[in-house]
């Protein structure tokens, strides 16, 4: 019955409907309407999609800024990418000045830049808000899994199986691997000033001086001279990739394609270490590199686990602490491979500024020289250890004075996890890009009297270490600070200190010695020209 009903009363609608349709499309203004929209070209489609998508963003990047500083208008979808191409240190300069909070929007990234010391320091000590995202390329270049990236508990964890790496005893350890490297680059120094015949932009051997000491300290003989060479000339294209934000794909043949094969190509050089070290470690072998001691603590475990799992006895078998998982070769080689990214070109900007200061400071030089020669009893060939490096205390203040005058680093970016209220006016949106700074904080005349000035003293005799302890910010704060800042500054001293004992060196300054060239991190303009010869 209910069928019938519904199908009668179906079919008594369709009339009316029917007629209802036949007065709309008679209408002349509807139908004026239709006629004009079939004669509408795909053109005027497309360009009216373009506008409607070009007001979305617009919109969106406004809703973003909120009150905070900013550009009023945003050049549609691609924002300021062709500055951040080409950065320019100057006018990182303006953004940092404009406001303890500023923001861009570069294609799908809206960034927010926390200029201030204040500002910088809530960023890093906000670890339910944000999460280290290096750069925007990062992921694709160290790999989503890396340990790097993890974020809460299971970054504590994992960064507590990394701490042994570098305690005093395992710095000690690193220190004849890292001597072997400067002796061979020194004597690389007087040969290429010897050719030369004149000053050369030592930039680029600095750059590979760097590399290579940092891949014996972290793989040791592992890995062959010819191997660390290809890593040091390829390890540019990985650099010239860092851009603060890149395009959203990486695209055949360009800067972070080329440092997608660069980076995979020192993945796998490092995989194959780490399954030498595995072997070597597991037949008793010697401490000799981080990847070495990081190795046994991960075979010490799986032994200590194993025994217990075989309810064999543990008498006289001190548990490992912590206890480690095991690790594939490319685990490890893709934790070794942060600390490469980690130093090298931070390492390599410290060494650049550091060779140019001292020569255009012999005062300071001479100081650093005296001082070298004493801990080591006039004996300039004698080997180095960790209590030599502690009577350093001049040539340990220069350094620290360097990374103050010069940080290597600039900005630090993270990714913001869920809305950040960062003041109480202005919430940093979820998926934003927020990047505390170091510069500003480290030229703050409140702190260090004649900020603009390099001077060792502030460190040696001055109160700039208890001062300026909130405003040093070379290596972070926070649950990510830097785990190598230790060893960074004593592999300086140990370079800088050794230079000076073995070489004198004169630089040629040119009108761009003293300006900022950003290259990931910063260098002179002109590559800082240098002449080197040997002391007597």
């Amino acid at each position: 019955m209910a069928s019938i009903i519904s199908t009668t009363n179906a079919s008594s609608a369709v009339p009316l409907a029917g007629a209802k349709v036949v007065q709309i499309v008679g209408h002349p203004q509807i139908d004026n309407f239709l006629t004009s929209l079939t004669q509408v070209s795909g053109w005027t489609i497309a360009f009216t999609i373009l506008a409607l998508l070009v007001a979305y963003d617009q919109f969106s990047y406004l809703r973003q800024k909120g009150s905070i500083v900013g550009p009023a208008f945003k050049i549609p979808f691609i924002g300021p990418f062709l500055e951040s191409v080409n950065p320019k240190f100057e006018e990182y300069q303006g953004k940092w000045a404009s406001g303890e909070l500023s923001c861009v929007s570069v294609f799908h990234k809206f960034v927010v830049i926390a200029s201030t010391r204040d500002m910088s320091r809530k960023v890093f000590n906000s670890p339910m808000y944000v999460k280290p995202c290096v750069v925007d390329v990062a992921h694709k270049l160290l790999g989503p899994t890396n340990w790097v990236f993890l974020d809460g508990k299971a970054h504590v964890d994992f960064r507590k199986g990394l701490n042994g790496l570098f305690t005093r005893k395992a710095l000690e350890s690193y220190l004849p691997g890292q001597e072997e490297v400067y002796n061979t680059y020194f004597e690389r120094f007087l040969r290429i000033s010897k050719e030369a015949n004149g000053p050369v932009p030592f930039m680029s051997e600095f750059r590979e001086v760097m590399c290579a000491v940092s891949c014996r300290t972290f793989v040791g003989h592992y890995i062959s001279d010819e191997a660390i060479k290809k890593i040091a000339d390829d390890y540019y294209n990985i650099t010239a990739a860092l851009e603060l934000v890149n395009f959203p794909i990486i695209i055949p043949y360009t800067k972070t394609w080329y440092g997608k094969k660069a980076s995979e190509m020192v993945l796998e050089e490092f995989a194959k270490c780490a399954a030498k070290s595995k072997v070597r470690m597991a037949a008793g072998g010697e401490i000799s590199c981080i990847m070495d001691g990081w190795v046994k603590s991960i075979l010490d475990s799986a032994n200590y686990r194993e025994r217990q799992e075989k309810g064999l006895s543990l008498e006289g078998i001190e548990k490992p602490q912590p206890m480690l998982r095991s690790f594939t070769d490319y685990e490890i080689s893709q934790t070794i491979f942060t600390f490469l990214f980690a130093s090298q070109d931070a390492t390599s900007s410290a060494c650049t500024w550091l060779f140019q200061i001292m020569a255009q400071r012999p005062d300071v030089l001479d100081k650093v020289r005296e001082e070298n020669l004493r801990v080591r009893g006039g004996d300039k060939n004698k080997a180095i250890t960790m209590e030599m490096i502690d009577e350093m205390v001049y040539t340990r203040g220069a350094v620290k004075e360097l990374l103050r005058y010069r940080p290597p680093v600039l900005m630090v970016p993270y990714l913001v996890k869920k809305p950040f209220p960062i003041t109480p006016t202005y919430t940093v949106p979820k998926g934003a890009m927020v990047i505390p700074t170091t510069y500003p904080s480290l030229r703050d005349p409140e702190v260090y009297e004649n900020p603009d000035v390099y001077d060792p003293d502030r460190y040696v005799t001055g109160d700039a270490e208890v001062k300026g302890a909130k405003n040093f910010l070379v290596f972070g704060t926070g649950p990510h600070y830097c785990l190598g800042q230790i060893y960074a500054q004593n592999n300086l001293a140990l370079m800088v200190g050794k230079a000076a004992m073995e070489l004198d060196w004169v630089h040629h300054p040119t009108p761009v010695s003293e300006e900022i060239k950003v290259f990931a991190t910063i260098f002179p303009k002109d590559d800082c020209p240098l002449v080197f010869t040997k002391r007597p």
